[in-house]
This record gives structure tokens, sequence and C-alpha cells, in this order.
């Protein structure tokens, strides 16, 4: 048995990284999967791949027209939906404030922000009629602190998405509703490498390289993959989760728990030349 057995989940964002690994493992633990993204190509290969229980619908969640058609397929295809994981995003415009592009800002805070509020406000009504579900909204430990992120846009719009699954989370959890985020860290996808100017395609063929950067950032020596967000995910999404809601799943390593323990000795061995002791 898979730990989804039964459930419809909405994926959004996956036709790359996380969310494509998160569908693929969805779909093992025994889901039914509706799959959304703006690349049409990739998502019907990821659908194909997976099966009969996977959907694609080539969705702009910035839309509302096209997000609310996205819920209403998996209830009208699968009969509910069970889970849905607002995934979707992409980078915001980099450099520093005075720099700031009015119109990169509003288009950074529609992928980033509003698609998740879309996505939770038309899943609800579902969700409520049912009297159960799971939403997952993706932060990063860029929503948490200052200068974990190439973007200043893309920090303020992950603690805006954390600090509103909070909200939502005491309004839906009165519905047996449990809204949470995940948090993640250095993960090796193509987002860094496209927040940097890097096509898209490409860029998802960064993250090897990326691994090899980022294995050093946190206490455990590696970087993060897709499948630790995924695995996650699939823990909020199955019952085995029932009593958590507005909570958010931090993964990164332990990046934002503080100093590395080896890089704070080093410096306590300069202080100690300095003292005239080392």
């Amino acid at each position: 048995m898979g730990r989804l057995d039964g459930k419809v989940a909405v994926i959004t964002g996956a036709t790359s990284g996380i969310g494509l690994r998160t569908a693929e493992i969805f779909a093992n633990e025994g889901a039914k999967v509706v799959i959304a993204g703006r690349r049409r190509d990739e998502g019907e290969a990821l659908a194909n791949r997976i099966g009969a229980n996977c959907l694609f619908k080539q969705t702009d969640v910035t839309e509302e027209d096209q997000m609310k058609a996205l819920i209403d397929l998996a209830v009208e295809r699968f009969g509910r939906i069970d889970c849905l994981f607002n995934n979707a995003g992409g980078p915001a415009q980099t450099g520093g404030i005075e720099g700031l592009d009015v119109a990169q800002f509003d288009a950074a805070m529609a992928t980033l922000v509003r698609s998740v509020m879309l996505g939770m406000k038309h899943a609800a009504p579902h969700m409520r009629r049912q009297g159960a579900g799971s939403i997952i909204n993706n932060g990063s430990i860029a929503g948490h602190l200052g200068g974990y992120s190439s973007s200043l846009v893309y920090g303020a719009a992950k603690a805006a998405v954390i600090h509103f699954t909070k909200c939502v989370a005491m309004e839906l959890g009165e519905a047996g509703i449990r809204v949470n985020s995940i948090s993640p860290g250095a993960i090796a996808t193509g987002i860094l490498a496209k927040a940097l100017g890097v096509e898209t395609g490409a860029a998802d063929q960064k993250a090897e390289t990326l691994a090899g950067m980022f294995k050093s950032a946190q206490p455990i020596p590696r970087a993060g993959i897709p499948d630790d967000i995924a695995h996650a995910a699939v823990f909020l999404a199955s019952d085995e989760s029932s009593f958590i809601n507005g909570a958010d799943l931090v993964i990164d390593g332990g990046v934002i728990g503080g100093r590395n323990w080896t890089q704070q000795q080093q410096g306590y061995v300069g202080l100690r030349k300095l003292f005239g002791e080392g």
C-alpha cells in the first residue's frame, strides 16, 4: 500500500525540479495526480511517463480562470481533491532596492504570491464539501532570513507565502483542511541559474553544478535535492500529518540554524592568534 492511496493531488510547477519529482513520488505512493506547468511538451511527456493516474493541464498560475479550471479538472476527472501543492514559482529581479523595476516586481509577486492565493481560493470550496484536505505551499528559507536569495523581491514574496499560509490555516483548519508550507534551503535545481539570466531549458541542466556548490552551505555535507522536498510533501499530504496545521517545515540541512561548527571553530583559531595564544 502507498501512503497516498486513494488521494487526488494537484501539483503546480510540475514540469521540472521539485514539482516534477513530487509528481512522480506522489504517483508512486498511490495518488492520482493532476500536474500543471507552462511548458506543454515537458508536461505531457511527464504525464505519459507516469501513466493513467496522471493528467497534465497547461496553466498560467497567475490567471484566476486558469487556476480555477485546473482545480475543477481534478474534481471532474477524479471526483475530489485531497491535496494541493502550490509549488509553481520562478526567479525575481536581482539587484538592490534602488534598481527595482515596478513591472518586474508585480510580475514576480503574481507568480510567487498571487498564484498561491488563487490555488487556495479555488481548492477550499471542494475541500470544505469533503470536510478534509491538505494544502501545501512552497516557501523558502529566504522568507525567514535576509540574504538567502539572489533577489530581495523573492525573499519578500516567500515571507508573504509563509505568513499567508498561517493565516489561511487558522480559517480552514476549522473545516478540517490543513494548510502548511515547506521552506527549502539550498536545493540543486535550475532556479538560481534562471535568476541569473540563464534560459529555462539550459538552467535545468545546471543542477549538478549547483550541487557541488551547495554541498558545504549547511552542516549536512551535501546539497539538497528535489526528492528531499517531495518526500516532505508526501508526509504533509498523507494522513500521517493529520494534526499538523499552520506549520512551516524547513528543509535546509540546518543552514539557518546558525554558523557551521567548523566555520565557528576556525574563527576562534584566528582570535587566539590575534590574542597571541595560538
